[in-house]
């Protein structure tokens, strides 16, 4: 099908190569991105996207949808069994846009709310002054504890009791350690709040059972489908099927969450990535996914230990999960210095704010690295410490031309004894 693009419209053909083989060329370490497989992009480049679908499987507002239906509930199905959840939404068409829905579906503009702050590894949704979340709501933030860098749940609590917020987020975009959902719970219950979960960046952790499962302590767990998820672009919401803070259980908390989905923040939903969802979650629910997994977090250990025996000071000292958080002030370059200067080696990272960062956002003091795409395509422990010290050495000699030539040709290497999508031949 992709030939068809070639002579209708050879600038965007020329692009869509270009992409490719930026991505087949370098080490792709940004730790929300990862490689969807070649299931998962073909069904996203079917006829399915013509299709117009408001409503959900069943009760369409549209004739001639029994073959989206079946996409629609296996997503459905494939989601419930893989997480354990009572209710799944899989409409959303970004985490962004399922946050939004729902903080909509239990929460009135105005109510308090208190999540994680983006300085402190939070997201932009979880109350940023930017975002469409610090405009409509009250939001108040916890951090972490200014020596260990990590959450400190006895403080948590004191800022709820203090905030008395009608909802509590847990999750974070750049947080290396373990997150304790139970802990949240506990908290929640203490001030009488709804607690929802953002797992988007370690869902598919949590689906291997390599991170505490949020899933029977939260109300309501948002997350995308790409990342360690390792499926489209997209996100889901999962949630119990009644309203917890409701003591007659008269409320349906379920169908608040997708009413406010459809119709109250998105109109037809996008079906040719709600089919690529299910292929994906079909894919994580194999006991190769669990394998995967636990590479990941191998992979990744490896190569924060090879970064901090260079020198470089690791955030909370280390990681538990898919990422690791660099304080560059440790070797007097800035986040977004280090990011250009990998990216000429091929090396495709991420400037990131770190706690009680003193520099502003746009060029931070640090680095977010993740392991879940090079570990999709292949690389080893051994292969993550070689980068870990190539990566340290220019970091720290960035003026050297041959610590740059070094980095190069360890990218072109790692690249070329691990090829990304062989199965893709866009020269044909």
């Amino acid at each position: 099908m992709l030939n068809f693009i070639a002579s209708s419209d050879p600038k965007i053909w020329s692009a869509i190569k270009g992409e490719l083989a930026r991505q087949r060329s370098g080490l792709e370490m940004i730790a929300s991105e990862n490689f969807a497989s070649p299931a998962v992009l073909e069904t996203m480049g079917t006829v399915l996207t013509n299709k117009y679908s408001e409503g959900y499987p069943g009760k369409r507002y549209y004739g001639g949808n029994e073959f989206i239906d079946i996409c629609e509930q296996l997503a459905i199905d494939r989601a419930k069994a893989l997480f354990g959840a009572e209710h799944v939404n899989v409409q959303s068409h970004a985490g962004s846009q399922a946050n939004l829905s729902a903080y909509a579906a239990i929460l009135k503009a105005g109510d308090k709310v208190l999540a994680m702050d983006l300085a402190c590894g939070g997201h932009l949704t979880h109350g940023a002054k930017v975002s469409f979340t610090g405009k409509n709501y009250q939001f108040q933030h916890y951090g972490v504890d200014k020596d260990t860098e990590r959450l400190d749940y006895d403080k948590i609590l004191f800022t709820a009791q203090e905030v008395r917020p009608k909802l509590i987020v847990a999750g974070a975009s750049a947080y290396p350690r373990q997150i304790n959902f139970s802990k949240f719970r506990q908290i929640a219950d203490a001030v009488g709040a709804y607690l929802m979960v953002d797992m988007a960046h370690i869902a598919g952790l949590v689906a291997a059972k390599l991170h505490p499962d949020p899933i029977a302590v939260a109300d309501i767990i948002t997350t995308t489908t790409h990342k360690t998820l390792r499926g489209p672009r997209g996100a889901m919401i999962l949630c119990a099927l009644n309203d917890r803070l409701d003591p007659e259980g008269k409320k349906n908390l379920a169908q608040k969450i997708d009413s406010s989905v459809f119709p109250g923040s998105q109109g037809g939903p996008l079906d040719h990535v709600i089919a690529a969802k299910a292929v994906s979650l079909h894919e994580a629910l194999q006991p190769s996914f669990v394998d995967y997994q636990k590479s990941v977090l191998a992979n990744t250990a490896a190569l924060g230990s090879a970064l901090a025996a260079a020198g470089i000071r690791l955030v909370t000292g280390g990681t538990d999960n898919h990422l690791l958080l660099l304080d560059l002030n440790s070797i007097n370059i800035t986040g977004g210095e280090a990011e250009k200067l990998l990216d000429q080696a091929g090396f495709f990272t991420n400037k990131n704010m770190i706690p009680n960062d003193p520099r502003k956002p746009t060029d931070p003091s640090g680095l977010r690295l993740g392991g879940a795409a090079l570990t999709t395509r292949g690389l080893t422990a051994t292969d993550f410490a070689s980068i870990g010290t190539t990566m340290a050495n220019l970091l720290k000699n960035p003026t050297n031309s041959s610590a740059l030539k070094e980095a190069k040709e360890l990218a072109t290497h790692l690249t070329q004894a691990y090829p990304l999508y062989p199965e893709l031949n866009y020269d044909r």
